[in-house]
Parts: structure tokens; C-alpha cells; sequence
């Protein structure tokens, strides 16, 4: 009999305006792992829609071969399944791993939806079905266009307050939809990362320096869209908005100043786009003990953020490497922490940057690859955050 794959599944929403680069970012997602230009010794990268991957794969030896860009998608809703696949070999640590795949489900949400309304009572319910289909997302990237800051120089404020206020009417539009019989959404994404898109055409900015930006120039629309939001969620305080910031950059583009068009596409220099897995995976885990930490959250709203979070939290610490046992035992028995009813959970989020690098390098030598990784995407975290590429909620 054949022996399916254990799979543990991840899902990440991705919202942008039309042009804002959402194609291009998830092709160069994808492209580099099966055109050789990158490895990685502990899994592989497979696309499970075969049609999907030769498509994403095309658009980036577009790119690459041909300095072109990939057209853009208009009013098309697509959700990407990508498998990222452990090695294996013949040891205990691979047959005793709690899965072998990790699925990212990438929902790509048109940005059109947000500009125009919808011209029939179908294409309505589309939106309602399309929308409905990423609530199992923890995480939530909302991508604002680097063209448009540089194109509004010096008036930033009039493209942010356009482009919040649009998608903040979406969300009122939808919210009586989306709630139908419901009181509030327990399910709902509860992390929404302000990235900046085409951060290649910003080359001296920081994350700092776009975080900066947007608060100066945008911070009560922020406030609104938060206040949106938080209109369709149980336990609305679990929520961050304007909390977390990234810079992404898919390649860098070199544009003619006469029609802006491509005339060089450097597929080697991507900023941000190795933070799409850790941020999908793990950054929910350490958002679920922080929260836990400050306010009260019904059990049902836990279960739903981060779902799978034991089975992840076990694998991240890595069984029994470096005395775990002794690990969640430090975990408080009473107060908030002791809410959250996963001890192994608390003690994986609070792990040290020292214990992480020895559990991943225990990990790899005893070639456990799901540990490796997992504690890797941790590490990466902390990483971007020193290069300023990253801020992560504190809160």
C-alpha cells in the first residue's frame, strides 16, 4: 500500500492593487528553486497544480531570459497550493517527524475588487465566495506599490489614503455578506503585514524608513481600516494592523525613463521574499502566546489562530534536543501563559537566539529536517528584523 505524505497546511492571503506586483512576486516565489538558481539542502519547492507552476515559471524565465515582465492579471482570483517537501532519508528522526509537507495555500485577491464595483449580482457573489475562501489565512500581506510612493513624491499621503480607503469600503461592502448568520468572524486573518512591493526602486530605504512613511502620512486611515476590521471579528483586540511592516522587492528592475518599460530585470537580487514561509508559519505561533499574554481570548478564537500550532510547536522545539522537557516545565502554571493550555507552544516562542541556533544544528547533524527548518524560520525572522527588512509586532 502506498504511504501518502503527512501534510500540515498553511495558508497566507495576499492582497495589492492591480500593478502592485502580485504576479511578479509570487513567480519569483516559485521560479528560482525550479530553474536551479536556488537550493535548499533541506526541502524542495513543488508546485501541486503542474498548469500553475509551468505558468509562474514561464513569467520568471520572462524575466530572466527575456527581460519582460509578466503581464498583468485583471479581476482573476487565484489560489496557489505550493508543497514544500522535507527531504527524507533513512533515519529516525524522518520517520518519527510529526508530518513530511508543509502546504502553502498563496490566495491571490484581485485588486480590482477593491477599485470598481461589481457589474453583476454573480461576479458579486464571486467576490463574496473568493473572499470567504482565504479566512483560514493567519496572515495577510497588503502590499503598497514603491511606483506609486515615487510617483507621488512628495504627496505620498494622497496614494496611501486612496488606496486604504478603497480597500476599508471593500471590507464594509462585504461585511454583511461575510457575517451572514454570524455575530462576528472567528476565523479571520488576525496578521496584516504593510509590505512595501518593488522595494528595488527604493534602494536606500529601510523598513524603518517605510514604516516612517506610513505613519506620518496615513496613520488615521490606518486607523480606520483597523477599526474595519476589527467591526467583523470575535475578540477584535486580536488583531494587528499597522503593527507589522516588511520590504519586498521580487527582482530589480531597471526601468527607461521614457515609458518605463524593463530594460533590465536582475532576478538574483530579491529582497524579502525567503520571509513568505517563516511569516506564514511561525510568525502566528509567537503572535498567539503574545496576545494570550495581555488579554483574554475564548478558547474557539485560539483554536483558530494558528491552527495546528501544537504540532508545530513540538517539531520547532525539536523533541528532545537540549532538555526540553526541562523547557516547558519553566512554563507558568498560572496567569495568562497558562491560558493558552500548550505548554510546548510558550516554551518553543520563547526560545532564546542561542537555543535556536544549537536545536538547528542538532537538527541538521541528526538530519531531523522538519526541526531544522522550523527553527531556521525563526532565525530568519530575527535576522530581517537586524537587517532591517522586517518589523514585527511587539504587542
Amino acid at each position: 500500500m502506498a504511504k501518502y505524505p503527512r501534510v500540515r497546511e498553511q495558508h497566507i492571503a495576499v492582497f495589492g492593487e492591480s500593478g502592485s506586483g502580485k504576479t511578479v512576486l509570487v513567480s519569483s516565489f516559485y521560479g528560482p528553486a525550479q530553474a536551479g538558481a536556488k537550493s535548499n539542502d533541506l526541502w524542495d519547492l513543488v508546485a501541486e497544480d503542474t498548469g500553475q507552476g509551468n505558468r509562474l515559471l514561464q513569467n520568471y524565465l520572462g524575466m530572466r531570459d527575456d527581460t519582460k515582465a509578466p503581464l498583468a492579471t485583471r479581476f482573476e482570483s487565484t489560489t496557489y497550493y505550493f508543497s514544500v517537501k522535507l527531504k527524507s532519508g533513512d533515519n529516525p528522526a524522518s520517520k518519527k517527524r510529526a508530518f513530511d509537507t508543509l502546504r502553502l495555500a498563496w490566495h491571490d485577491y484581485p485588486g480590482e475588487w477593491f477599485e470598481e464595483s461589481p457589474s453583476t449580482d454573480e461576479e458579486a457573489n464571486r467576490r463574496i465566495d473568493t473572499f470567504r475562501s482565504l479566512l483560514r489565512s493567519d496572515v495577510a500581506l497588503f502590499l503598497v506599490d514603491g511606483q506609486k510612493l515615487l510617483d507621488y513624491e512628495g504627496h505620498e499621503e494622497r496614494y496611501l489614503t486612496l488606496l486604504l480607503t478603497n480597500f476599508r469600503q471593500g471590507v464594509l461592502r462585504l461585511k454583511e455578506d461575510l457575517l451572514a448568520d454570524e455575530a462576528r468572524l472567528t476565523e479571520f486573518p488576525r496578521i496584516w503585514i504593510l509590505a512595501l512591493s518593488k522595494a528595488d526602486l527604493l534602494p536606500d530605504w529601510t523598513v524603518q524608513t517605510f514604516r516612517d512613511l506610513v505613519i506620518r502620512k496615513a496613520n488615521d486611515d490606518v486607523d480606520r481600516l483597523r477599526e474595519a476590521i476589527q467591526g467583523v471579528l470575535e475578540t477584535p483586540g486580536a488583531l494587528s494592523i499597522g503593527e507589522d511592516f516588511m520590504l519586498l522587492s521580487s527582482a530589480k528592475f531597471e526601468l527607461s525613463p521614457a515609458d518605463s518599460a524593463p530594460v533590465e530585470i536582475n532576478v538574483t537580487q530579491q529582497v524579502g521574499l525567503d520571509l513568505i514561509l517563516p511569516v506564514a508559519s511561525v510568525l502566528p505561533l509567537e503572535r498567539r502566546v503574545q496576545w494570550s499574554e495581555r488579554m483574554e481570548i475564548p478558547r474557539r478564537v485560539l483554536d483558530s489562530l494558528a491552527d495546528g500550532a501544537e504540532v508545530l510547536a513540538v517539531a520547532l522545539l525539536g523533541g528532545r534536543f537540549l532538555q526540553v522537557d526541562k523547557l516547558v516545565a519553566k512554563v507558568p502554571k498560572v496567569g495568562p501563559l497558562a491560558k493558552v493550555a500548550l505548554p510546548a507552544l510558550v516554551a518553543a516562542v520563547k526560545l532564546s537566539e542561542t537555543q535556536l541556533r544549537e536545536i538547528n544544528s542538532a537538527a541538521r547533524e541528526k538530519r531531523d529536517y522538519l526541526t531544522a527548518m522550523l527553527t531556521q524560520f525563526r532565525l530568519d525572522l530575527d535576522q530581517a528584523v537586524t537587517d532591517k527588512l522586517f518589523i514585527r509586532s511587539l504587542k
